[in-house]
This record gives structure tokens, C-alpha cells and sequence, in this order.
């Protein structure tokens, strides 16, 4: 397995690693009718994917903050500026990948980037994803409060928001 930074050329590999994900775990709730949107979007500050035998398996992104509770939670709780936080975002993983520290290995690669970018990491994570906030929790990152995510026409699910450890 390879973590490496993404290139235009993963896009479609990226793009049919999620619809697996969505079609397995239910994630994302938003972003599957146009995944390769979803994946390159324009608030994205740097992402990575796992490889392996020539496929991808998985991404993380950095992003910047476009009103996500959980930057504001942070900003409001560690008067930290919002242009030191990033939101790290579109975390998933292959089923097949799972239980072999993908999703750990493309945390510590987004985590590497935000400390030498001088960036505290934020995310939120929905609460019927049990398995990434164990994840999260496993490698130190820190329940700053509670929102809804909101997606769709209206719709809302509940969420958990997170900052990251400390360097």
C-alpha cells in the first residue's frame, strides 16, 4: 500500500473508490451523483489517496473552511484564527482496505501537511459512523462539540465534531 499526494490523473479511480464506499457504508451522504466534483472541489487545499496493485483504495483532503462547525467551534473555544485551521474531509476507505491502517495512514499524511503548513485540523464526523470516530479517537483527536450535519434538500443527520492532537 501507497499513500502518495493525489493528481488529476486519480480523479476517476478516486471518483469509483467512493461510489464503493457509498455503496457499502452510506458515505458520504452528499457528493456520489457528481463524485469527481465532490472529490476536486475548489476548497481543496491538498488531498492524498492510497494505492494499492494499482488501484485506489482510499483519499483524504485538506480543506479550507467554508463554515463548517467544527472551525467554528474550534475558533470560538481556542481564539485561533480561522486561516490556521483546516478541515480535513473526504476520508474513505475500500472495504478490502480496511483493518490494514489505511485510514490512519492518510490521516497521518493530511495531519503532516496541516502541522507544516502551521494548520490545526478540524473535522466532523457523523454519528452513525461509528468505526471512523473510533479511528479519530485512536489517534488522539479530541470531541469538541456536537452539530447536524446538513446535506440535500434540508436534510440533516447528527454529528460529532473533532480537532486534532497537538503536535
Amino acid at each position: 500500500m501507497t499513500i502518495r499526494p493525489f493528481t488529476d490523473d486519480d480523479l476517476a479511480g478516486a471518483a469509483a473508490a467512493l461510489v464503493e464506499v457509498h455503496d457499502t457504508d452510506g458515505y458520504p451522504v452528499e457528493g456520489v451523483d457528481d463524485p469527481e466534483a465532490w472529490i476536486k472541489s475548489a476548497d481543496v487545499l491538498d488531498a492524498w489517496v492510497a494505492v494499492r496493485d494499482g488501484r485506489i483504495v482510499g483519499h483524504v483532503a485538506v480543506m479550507k473552511p467554508q463554515g463548517e462547525a467544527a472551525a467554528d467551534l474550534w475558533v470560538q473555544q481556542s481564539g485561533d484564527d480561522v486561516d490556521h485551521v483546516g478541515v480535513l474531509a473526504r476520508l474513505f476507505v475500500v472495504q478490502s482496505a480496511r483493518k490494514q491502517a489505511t485510514g490512519r495512514r492518510l490521516m497521518e499524511a493530511a495531519v503532516s501537511h496541516a502541522r507544516a503548513h502551521r494548520l490545526r485540523l478540524v473535522l466532523d464526523v457523523m454519528v452513525k459512523d461509528a468505526s471512523a470516530i473510533r479511528l479519530y479517537e485512536r489517534l488522539g483527536w479530541r470531541k469538541i462539540g456536537e452539530t447536524n450535519h446538513h446535506f440535500g434538500s434540508g436534510e440533516t443527520i447528527p454529528a460529532v465534531c473533532y480537532v486534532s492532537p497537538t503536535a
